[in-house]
């Protein structure tokens, strides 16, 4: 079974999106900010991550940017899900190496295509 990291600040995003994720066949693990997901990546690295860009202690793009660092932190596709729409956002967060990028809110029908998109379905 396919694993997918879940990076938000909201436990009410996680929740949706592990319902979500679940659906589509994904192992859901979550966490609550960079500094968290980093340390869980250590550990086990996922097949895909669905990452916010503003939470506390570590944000999305600091967090990307030290996985892609990371033993086998190149592997993982990074799917940045966020608040921020602007093009300088959407630039710096392809350039780092997310894969996709979505807008919240986000439905069941917007992950499933955009996890498609990138092979993971």
């Amino acid at each position: 079974m396919k694993t997918c990291l879940v990076v938000d600040d909201s436990r009410v995003i996680r929740k949706v999106a592990r319902r979500i994720l679940e659906n589509l066949q994904f192992e859901v693990a979550e966490a609550n900010d960079g500094a968290e997901a980093l340390k869980s990546c250590k550990e086990k690295m996922p097949a895909a991550i669905l990452l916010d860009w503003n939470m506390p202690v570590m944000d999305g793009i600091t967090f990307l940017r030290a996985l892609r660092k990371e033993d086998g932190g190149k592997a993982p596709i990074v799917v940045f899900c966020t608040t921020e729409n602007d093009l300088a956002h959407i630039t710096e967060a392809l350039t780092e190496g997310a894969s996709e990028y979505i807008m919240k809110p986000f439905d069941g029908e917007i992950l499933e295509a955009k996890f498609s998109e990138v092979g993971l379905l």
